[in-house]
This record gives structure tokens, C-alpha cells and sequence, in this order.
């Protein structure tokens, strides 16, 4: 089974950047066919899909919330998947969880992948806080 690895978290003021990265390891694909997600959870909040990459033809989908100021991208040479966070708000404080879903037989868009919460990913990590303030 995959297994995934947050890293890059941390406490950062408004208007900063932080780098999230997600290595992989265990992969029974090709890493490129695999989707990957970006969710982040606040307390007392559900968990949201921040930045997600569909697998083969790296179709990526935002959350308004950051859309503009995050960049979800792959390198499939590291193993790694990052999260590329800039102008950071306060608001974006959370933890922040990678998670990755293998090629399944039925093809979901990967607007549906990072939106609807019933939709099962087959990977999970552990989590890294990310904490905006002054």
C-alpha cells in the first residue's frame, strides 16, 4: 500500500509562503497515474479539499479559498508531491493532510475527487500543522 509522508509545515506570518512536500513510497503504480490531494482540516471545521492532480493528464482543481495563491504540482522522480502555498492568511491555518488514490476502473473527475467527501482515497498521511499568524 502507498505510503505517504507530510513534511513543511509550520508557523509563518500573514503574507508568508511555506512549501508542503509528500513523499511517497509503497506505490504499486506508476507514481504519474496516481491522483493526488492536498485537504486541510481546521479545528472545529470539516475537512476541506485544498489542491488535487488527477493522475496521466495532471488536471488540477483549487478551492476558491486558494485559488491563485497555491500550487499543487508532481515530481515523479522524487516521489514527491508538493503543495506550493503563497500569501498566506490566517485563515489557511489548519493541518494539512496529503493523500493519494491509485487508477481505479471508473474515472472520477478530479473536481469530484477533491470536493466530495464520501469519494474514498486509498492513502493517507499523517498530517503537518500550518499555523499563520503574527
Amino acid at each position: 500500500q502507498l505510503q505517504l509522508v507530510e513534511s513543511g509545515g509550520g508557523l509563518v506570518q500573514p503574507g508568508g509562503s511555506l512549501r508542503l512536500s509528500c513523499s511517497a513510497s509503497g506505490f504499486r503504480f506508476a507514481l504519474g497515474s496516481y491522483t493526488f490531494g492536498w485537504f486541510r482540516q481546521a479545528p472545529g471545521k470539516e475537512r476541506e479539499g485544498v489542491a488535487c492532480i488527477s493522475g496521466r493528464d495532471e488536471i488540477t482543481y483549487y478551492a476558491d479559498s486558494v485559488k491563485g495563491r497555491f500550487t499543487i504540482s508532481r515530481d515523479s522522480a522524487k516521489n514527491t508531491v508538493y503543495l506550493q502555498m503563497n500569501s498566506l492568511k490566517p485563515e489557511d491555518t489548519a493541518v494539512y493532510y496529503c493523500a493519494a488514490d491509485p487508477p481505479r476502473p471508473v474515472v472520477t473527475t478530479v473536481r469530484a475527487k477533491c470536493t466530495i467527501p464520501s469519494i474514498i482515497w486509498g492513502s493517507w498521511g499523517q498530517g503537518t500543522q500550518v499555523t499563520i499568524s503574527l
